[in-house]
């Protein structure tokens, strides 16, 4: 067992002053509290029948018993055993659950979580895990038992598509760091990992066939300044910043994921995003030219960093590169990405013309769909199915691709008016790489995407067929994010809601429930060390002019509860400085005042973050809207 995962669930049984009945992330279905409780003890046994898959689950139940309590429990194969905690597969199927669903009751002697599959029995533990009671090991050395709450559940989620993406290829990630990363998302019911291994910034998977990918692709000269603004690599300057994954280490990712009912799905950015690709080979792009990888710096629509779309020897190149890639991830879909393809030096070269012209292609755009139509082909071939970015609507769907909606919602309406699958993640909702409070005190960014905003998210348009929204998918770029640490503060809570967006029926979402139930689980990160924001506390500004231009300023919060103090004369607020009220409106700017500082308190303390921000900063805000 791994030690990081039992540190993970672990952080669900050490003592707080609440109460776990009622704080299950993502909600269930259908919950009933009784009276009364199980007790575990170390007489308690777990009880699977002689299946290897569910043995094994018998052993990851007992693991994190065992440390929370101490306690190495009996394991049988039996039921002839009282005070049992038992894992079942239904003999008959259950259709009212599904493949990841399940029943779990407790009883006073007797807990059972029932499930048609394996998956079921583990999401089941998951909530199991939540209802443990939060105590410390010092009660068990005081042999006083544990007391789970007797209850009746029944489980299954929304939707089969419950993802998330981890950008490697902008800042890598060790193995570790993915593997941590697997064990924080499933706790929440998370059952797709999307890993994004090649782009303008580095090739990160090993292709045997093709060894420049990662000698040379793979590495970067080092920078550390805001992206975009870094100098471009140097003549003579060694590229030693990067890393990637040997096929070994892909399998132990996959091997390790599928323990966990985690499937893990590969993208491999084409046609544009491929300069790591193109500094390997030059001959891949259209004008054959030496560029290095791409360390953070302008370089859209300068370097020619989309592959030759007319030359034969593309899809010779990407012929050894999806045989590898399919031939070690057993997932049904390859990633092609197919976005932000800058089409400039498609219209300068003869090739690429030449392409067009004898396939009677209108323009760049179709010539895109003709390149992804045969990247298709390739993977049909291997018995994949493809899934690209919403840009690949563009010209033309290939005939089974599936679309990933990220520019907005419209994307995914079209593809699926074409009879298209389609997984729903759009910025606004789903990318965590955004700010998710105030600028001016988090780490800089691009955007805004708040917790709120994100449980606020509705997968499934209006007046679309449901049946062809496969989920939904949260996706961290890592352009501003140089550390897993940093990984974590980006996702963390985010994720949190959107796991219950994905996994809970639409009528079961509370905003505020959803807020009383995430404060406990925050704590339990803090035991954890898991890193997260806590953004939601924070006060939001909100500026705005006068009729003579003049600006004036109005705060609010994400959440209930909250009382927003702040001053304008330099000093740092408290509870002791001008609280606004929300009859107080719009409130206006002392004359000569140069600073607004803002936070919020709950019950007499500080909650958020101190916010600092010239006055000449929030004019600028108004301008840029």
């Amino acid at each position: 067992m791994n030690k990081i995962y039992l540190i993970i669930v672990c952080l669900f049984l050490i003592k707080l002053d609440v109460h776990s009945q009622g704080h299950i992330i993502p909600e269930p279905v259908a919950t009933t509290w009784h009276e009364g409780y199980f007790l575990i003890t170390p007489q308690t046994t777990i009880i699977t029948n002689d299946d290897k898959e569910q043995r094994d689950l018998g052993t990851l139940l007992n693991s994190y018993l065992k440390q929370s309590t101490g306690y190495s429990l009996k394991k049988a194969n039996t039921n002839r055993h009282s005070k049992s905690i038992r894992l079942l597969i239904n003999k008959k199927s259950d259709t009212s659950i599904g493949d990841e669903g399940y029943h779990l009751t407790v009883a006073s002697n007797t807990v059972y979580i029932k499930a048609n599959k394996p998956a079921g029995l583990f999401y089941g533990i998951q909530t199991l895990v939540q209802l443990l009671p939060v105590q410390s090991m010092s009660l068990a050395a005081h042999n006083e038992p544990y007391k789970i709450p007797a209850v009746t559940i029944t489980d299954y989620p929304r939707f089969k598509w419950r993802g998330l993406m981890l950008d490697v290829c902008r800042h890598f990630f060790t193995v570790q760091d993915v593997k941590k990363l697997i064990d924080e998302m499933v706790r929440y019911k998370y059952n797709l990992l999307h890993l994004h291994l090649s782009d303008d910034q580095g090739w990160r998977i090993e292709i045997k066939s093709l060894p420049e990918l990662t000698k040379t692709g793979a590495w970067r000269v080092p920078r550390t300044g805001l992206w975009w603004d870094r100098q471009p690599p140097q003549p003579g300057e060694k590229a030693t910043e990067g890393g990637f994954y040997t096929q070994d280490q892909i399998k132990d990712i996959i091997r390790y994921a599928s323990e966990k009912n985690v499937q893990v799905m590969p993208e491999i950015d084409v046609p544009g995003h491929s300069l790591a690709a193109i500094a390997s080979y030059p001959y891949l792009s259209c004008t054959k030219m030496n560029y290095g990888v791409n360390p953070g710096s302008k370089f859209y629509g300068v370097d020619d960093d989309a592959l030759c779309a007319g030359n034969d020897s593309t899809y010779a190149f990407l012929e050894k590169v999806f045989t590898e890639i399919a031939a070690l991830f057993p997932f049904e879909y390859i990633h092609v990405g197919g976005d932000e393809c800058y089409k400039g030096f498609w219209k300068n070269c003869p090739v690429c013309q030449h392409c067009m012209q004898v396939n009677g292609l209108k323009n760049e755009e179709e010539l895109q769909s003709y390149f992804i139509k045969r990247v298709e082909k390739i993977l049909q071939s291997k018995g994949k199915k493809l899934m690209g970015w919403d840009e690949i609507l563009e010209g033309g769907l290939p005939p089974d691709a599936s679309v990933m909606s990220w520019r907005g919602m419209q994307g995914g309406i079209e593809a699926v008016k074409q009879k298209h699958h389609v997984v729903m993640s759009p910025a606004k909702y789903c990318y965590f790489d955004l700010y998710q409070g105030d600028p001016a005190a988090e780490p800089p960014t691009y955007s805004m995407l708040r917790l709120k905003d994100v449980y606020s998210f509705e997968p499934v348009p209006t007046g679309i067929d449901a049946n062809y929204i496969l989920g939904g998918q949260g996706n961290l770029w890592t352009e501003s994010v140089p550390t897993f640490r940093h990984a974590e503060y980006m996702l963390w809570p985010r994720a949190v809601a959107l796991s219950e967006v994905l996994w809970s029926p639409k009528d079961k979402l509370n905003w505020n429930g959803f807020v009383n139930k995430l404060e406990i689980h925050l704590r339990l990160f803090d035991i954890a060390g898991i890193n997260y924001a806590k953004s939601f506390y924070d006060a939001i500004i909100i500026p705005s002019e006068t009729t003579d231009s003049s600006l004036q300023l109005q705060f609010d919060t994400e959440i209930k509860g909250l009382q927003i103090y702040y001053t304008f004369d330099n000093t740092f607020p408290d509870q002791f400085s001008t609280l606004y009220k929300k009859t107080d409106g719009k409130i206006g700017i002392p004359k000569d005042a140069e600073t607004l500082r803002v936070i919020t308190f709950r019950q007499g303390k500080p909650i958020g973050k101190m916010i600092t921000v010239p006055l000449a900063d929030l004019e600028k805000r108004i301008k840029k809207k």
